[in-house]
């Protein structure tokens, strides 16, 4: 049984970087959460695919023992195209093809609904809430979201953040939602509505997290060789819950670790396109990365 549900896309990605491009890669908010996660503990993905969506990349997730039996396969696969430029902060969108996503719903059976821990990736907050409608009793449910959902999708989203234990979101996101430009003052606006904690993203900059009457602000990795930005914020996530499940410890203190082993994650997902670097990396790669984050604030 997994340790955890991860809702999220599949997706095939085109990306163009001042650095490189690639066409047709592995990508989606499910997939790099996923891989991060399985560092950590065993995740489901509960998404949707294309017929046309290849064998070879449902077998790497499955050989990182990503259980797929909530993936649906039909019609075309959800693709995304974008590029960067010089500030690698922020992606611009040249075309969605939304395809099989358009019409996905969620459908999780008994033998997944107790699952514990949850992890809603970016994608439809009505999607995000029939998910929650569907589990038993999660005890620990981690929300991403982004500037679209904001903008068209704002009640529901609102209503999903209020089920959440943590909120994730960059700080562009966080200003757009609570209408502020101070960032602490959108982070209490959001701890208001319900969550435990809530979690600013910043990019290269590193991360901020509220809790507990308490902030915390995490380093980002000084990177010498970034290529690919995308899907650095998923990779924070899964590895953030995918430590959070493996150790049950859901305190403030653990909260911050869980934090650098995101951002760990994170800035080695930055440093080849889509998820090359994710395949190559291991535990051990990422104990020293998290090690020399841990060296970066002490004073």
């Amino acid at each position: 049984m997994a340790d955890i549900l991860i809702l999220g896309t599949v997706a095939l990605d085109s990306i163009e970087t001042p650095f490189g491009k690639v066409t047709n890669a592995m990508g989606g908010s499910a997939s790099y959460a996923a891989l991060a996660a399985s560092f950590f503990c065993s995740p489901a993905i509960i998404s949707v695919v294309g017929n046309d969506y290849p064998k070879e990349h449902l077998e790497f997730l499955e050989s990182r023992n990503i259980d797929l039996g909530l993936v649906k396969k039909e019609g075309k696969s959800f693709r995304w195209e974008g590029y960067y430029e010089f500030d690698m902060n922020h992606a611009k969108t040249r075309k969605t093809e939304l395809n099989s996503l358009e019409g996905f719903r969620v459908d999780i059976p008994e033998k997944y609904s107790g699952v514990k821990h949850i992890f809603l990736a970016n994608i439809d907050p009505e999607l995000q809430l029939s998910a929650l409608d569907q589990l038993k009793k999660p005890e620990f449910v981690v929300l991403d979201t982004m500037n679209l959902w904001i903008n068209i999708k704002k009640k529901e989203l609102l209503e999903v953040i209020g089920r959440a234990d943590v909120l994730l979101l960059n700080d562009g996101e966080a200003r757009m939602l609570f209408n502020t430009t101070n960032l602490v003052t959108a982070a209490n606006k959001a701890l208001a509505l319900g969550p435990k904690g809530v979690i600013i993203k910043k990019g290269e900059h590193g991360a901020l997290m509220f809790m507990d009457g308490r902030h915390f602000s995490a380093p980002g990795y000084p990177l010498e060789n970034t290529k690919d930005p995308t899907g650095c914020g998923d990779s924070f996530g899964g590895g953030l819950i995918g430590y959070l499940a493996k150790t049950k410890d859901f305190s403030e203190r653990s909260m911050r670790k869980a934090i650098v082993y995101g951002s760990s994650i994170a800035s080695h997902t930055a440093e080849d396109f889509g998820v090359n670097r994710l395949k190559s990396l291991t535990m051990k790669d990422i104990e020293k990365r998290y090690n020399e984050m841990r060296e970066i604030r002490e004073f």
